[in-house]
């Protein structure tokens, strides 16, 4: 793998937010699940102490966490969608309108960090958000979903 294949692509708005967990989780939640941790062990036999187990169980899920965010911090890069402004094309950050069935659908193109189809965010990974990536106003774009072939219309791109 190369180094590109690696890159998180972030919104500024996920990278200072990852960059807040990251701190709260090394300056806070860390240091006190190891006093948890201390204080279990003065307690006693750790083979029975439920405190303990929960503690250590929370300490490995907090240190992976860390490395996570270490992981995609290290290899950000951050989109704005102003390329795919001057360029009239779809891109990383990108919002889009496209009309589908008849009905209008608004997305928002987003690395695999900050996907949320829910709210409308689609991965630039996802089959949807690869079909969209360096189409213009206009174009259509057939993707194979569950359901079947969706053609999906670009409508407006900002």
């Amino acid at each position: 793998m190369t180094d590109q294949d690696n890159t998180q692509y972030l919104t500024k708005e996920k990278y200072e937010a990852l960059k807040e967990e990251y701190k709260m989780l090394k300056e806070e939640k860390i240091p006190n699940i190891a006093n948890r941790i201390d204080e279990a062990r003065q307690m006693g036999d750790l083979s029975e102490n439920a405190e303990y187990h929960q503690a250590r169980e929370e300490m490995a899920w907090a240190q992976a966490r860390l490395k996570e965010i270490d992981y995609i911090l290290q290899r950000a890069e951050i989109i704005s969608g102003e390329e795919a402004k001057t360029s009239g094309k779809v891109g990383l950050g990108s919002t889009i309108v496209v009309r589908v069935n008849e009905k209008e659908k608004t997305y928002t193109i987003v690395g695999a960090q900050e996907a949320d189809p829910v709210e409308g965010k689609i991965s630039n990974e996802s089959p949807l958000g690869q079909a969209f990536i360096g189409k213009s106003v206009k174009d259509k774009v057939e993707v194979e979903v569950p359901a079947g072939i969706q053609e999906y219309k670009i409508l407006r791109i900002s």
